[in-house]
This record gives structure tokens, sequence and C-alpha cells, in this order.
């Protein structure tokens, strides 16, 4: 069940992809994502209350956040600090980037997820894998011959080097997924809402400090719907991804493959919506990266 879950988390990051470029379109940033985060806290705020006043329904039904000590609320802390970094980076890379350029790029996350899984959790793919991460790496450089087209070079544009950054991070932050479930057994919904109380708090503190810092370059905020959207979808995908994550059985490498499918949305969907130039011709790289995708899929 595993792999479904992971297949559903790709279908809502692939949405929650599409909602964000539309949030961040000719907006500030840092208010977008601190709506963004403070909306995702809004949906998992009723599991905790219940978790308080209910605590036996909320554990038949499979969704109760028990109490945690200190040491686990300080791993979360650190997941919640490491993808702050990554959505600011990505999240600024999205405002100036093509959607068909950013998703393919993060797209590459799983080749560094492989890397912390072969040395931290002794995963070892076979034949098959190995070629699929080849094809994964491959599709993003020919992603990148595109993207010089469109005036984005990839060896100076500081967007590309703040969305390779953010796929870092991101990376790093997968792995360290395993490290809390696994190794700490805590459950997907535990994980979502300390995570995004602590995120929703750094990113208050991001705001307020750049405020102060840089005045004269804070941009107007325009609220949309889409960023509720954004924040609805994200814990969505989190919680699918988080599911799968559970069974003894997956391997976070693989999952994190998986997860990345969504690039099927991004690109044709978000392509379509913001009518992005050169669709044709992304669509070999595309291909190149959805079969390393679907060798994965199939060497397991």
């Amino acid at each position: 069940m595993w792999i479904y879950w992971g297949l559903l988390a790709a279908v809502f990051l692939g949405l929650h992809n599409i909602t964000k470029k539309i949030s961040v379109r000719e907006n500030a940033v840092f208010p977008v994502l601190f709506f963004t985060t403070l909306s995702s806290l809004g949906v998992l705020v009723p599991l905790f209350i219940g978790s308080v006043c209910f605590p036996e329904v909320l554990q038949s039904w499979g969704i109760f956040i028990p109490s945690l000590p200190w040491e686990q609320h300080f791993y979360i802390f650190i997941k919640s600090a490491i993808m702050c970094g990554s959505w600011i980076l990505g999240y600024s890379a999205m405002k100036h980037l093509p959607i068909t350029i950013v998703s393919p790029i993060r797209s590459a996350g799983p080749f560094f997820t492989l890397l912390g899984a072969l040395s931290i959790y002794g995963e070892r793919p076979n034949t098959w894998q190995w070629l699929g991460f080849a094809l994964i790496i491959g599709g993003m450089l020919w992603y990148s011959r595109v993207g010089k087209k469109e005036g984005i070079d990839f060896k100076r544009d500081k967007w590309i080097f703040a969305i390779i950054g953010a796929t870092f991070l991101g990376s790093g932050s997968g792995l360290y997924d395993k490290f809390l479930v696994h190794y700490q057994h805590l459950n997907a919904q535990t994980v979502q809402f300390w995570f995004c109380f602590y995120i929703v708090a750094l990113m208050a503190l991001v705001c307020l400090f750049y405020r102060w810092k840089s005045p004269e370059k804070v941009t107007g905020f325009d609220w949309r719907w889409s960023i509720l959207a954004t924040g609805i979808g994200i814990v969505i995908a989190d919680f699918c991804y988080f599911r799968g994550l559970e069974d003894p059985s997956a391997m976070i490498m693989l999952l994190s493959a998986i997860k990345r499918s969504q690039i099927f949305i991004s690109v044709f969907v978000g392509g379509w919506i913001f009518k992005e130039r050169n669709k044709r011709k992304k669509m070999l790289p595309l291909f190149a990266v959805l079969l390393g995708v679907g060798l994965i899929l199939y060497a397991s």
C-alpha cells in the first residue's frame, strides 16, 4: 500500500504546485508562505483539540495526536527549520521561474535522497533502480538546455541556485522523515501538526525580521484563495506521504521518487494554465524523468 500512498501524494503535490504558482505570481513571497503554513495548521488544529478532548474517539479513528516529550519536540523543530529554508528558497524560485522548469528540477530530489538512503539507512537499489535514477538526472540536465531558450542561464541565474538549494534541503528533510517515523515512532498527524506549528512560528519571525531589516524591499501582499488551497493541498499530500512511510517495508528513496512523479500535473496542467513556452520541447526530458520513475516502480 505504501506505493499507492506515494502516488496519491504525487497527485496532491502536483495540484499544490499549481496553486502555489498562482499564489506567488506578482505577490510578496514571505507573507504568502506564512499564510500558506497558517492555513495548513488551521486544518490540523481540530485534530489536536479532538485529541485533547476526545482521545478515545480519535484513537479509534487512527488520527490521534499524543503528547510528546521535549526531546521529540526538538526533533520535529529541526525538520521545521530545514523545511522553512527549503520553502523560502522554493517559493522565491517559483515566483521568478516557469513552473515547467521548477517542477522537474525539484523532481531530481530522489537522487539526492538516494545518496542519503545508501549511506545512512543502508538501502540498496538494484540495477534497474540505478538506471531509473540515472534517467531522472539525465532528464534534469536536458531540461537545463531547454531552459536556456527561455532566457534562463542554469549556471548564473540565482533562482536556479535557489531551487537547487530547496531541492537539497527537501531531500534532507525526506531522509529525516524516516528517522522520525521509523526510529522515533511518530505517526503522520503528529509530525504534521507540530511541524506546521513550529514552521508558522519560524515564518512569523522571518516576516517580521524582513520587514524590519529591508522595509523598502517589502512588496505588497495580495490575499488570494489559492493560498488557502495551497495550504490544504500540502497537508493532504504530506498525510499520504507519511502514511506510506509508516509501512515498515517502505524505502524512502523509492517513495521520494514516486512522489516526484507529480511533474505530470505540474508540467501539463501548469504549463497550459500559465501559457509557458517550449512545452513540446520539454516533453522528451519529461519522458526521461517519468521513465526513470517507471523503472523504479518496475524494479520494486
